[in-house]
């Protein structure tokens, strides 16, 4: 009963890390259905795709790279899954929150209007910008022992969900949930890292 606890509260984490993380994927769904006056399935499967793969692909080299040092890092592996956590959080509700576009909202209003907007180099580029932080929470995973298979599946899926659902929302309503999921998806990273560091210091047990 205990083991079936801890399998379902380690399964309820890896959940909200891969929504957090698949708000910068999310945000550039939107705006991909903000340039459509019809709801396009193609694009919605396209982004998800897209997204979904890198989504769960960063995150299992970040892994792979972090295990090699696992013996260099192990006694501050909390204080390093809290730090990048933390930092990947904490930029995505600044950039939420600034006023001007960033780096992945420039380039995908670059290339929306385009009639390449689904195009192998427009994806790819997007793909790679909306997945980034997730090589940093590989590299975490490597510090706080997960089942790394079942977790990029996990982030993957979530990521290709809420891609699909950010076209349809972006071709319904425009960009009045962007913001909002940036924020979100920042405090829960910031509160999953929180959680790790109080766990391991023995302040608090969840």
């Amino acid at each position: 009963m205990q083991s079936q606890s801890v399998l379902e509260m380690r399964f309820l984490e890896i959940l909200l890390i891969g929504i957090g993380l698949s708000m910068d994927a999310f945000s550039v769904s939107i705006c991909k259905g903000l340039t459509t006056k019809k709801f396009s399935w193609k694009m919605a499967l396209t982004c998800g795709l897209w997204f979904g793969i890198f989504q769960a692909l960063m995150p299992l080299i970040g892994y792979f790279l972090g295990a090699q040092f696992e013996r260099f890092i192990t006694s501050v592996d909390h204080w390093i899954a809290f730090g990048l956590l933390f930092l990947i959080g904490a930029n995505l509700i600044r950039e939420a929150l600034s006023k001007r576009k960033e780096e992945v909202g420039a380039l995908d209003e670059a290339v929306a209007a385009s009639e390449n907007a689904l195009g192998f180099k427009t994806m790819l580029l997007l793909a790679i910008a909306t997945s980034i932080d997730a090589l940093a929470v590989g590299i975490t995973f490597a510090c706080i022992q997960v089942r790394i298979w079942s977790s990029v599946l996990v982030i993957g899926v979530t990521t290709f969900l809420f891609s699909v659902l950010g076209v349809k929302i972006g071709n319904a309503f425009g960009s009045r949930f962007e913001k909002g999921a940036g924020i979100l998806g920042g405090t829960i990273l910031i509160l999953i890292g929180t959680k790790i560091l109080l766990e391991h210091l023995g302040i608090v047990a969840f």
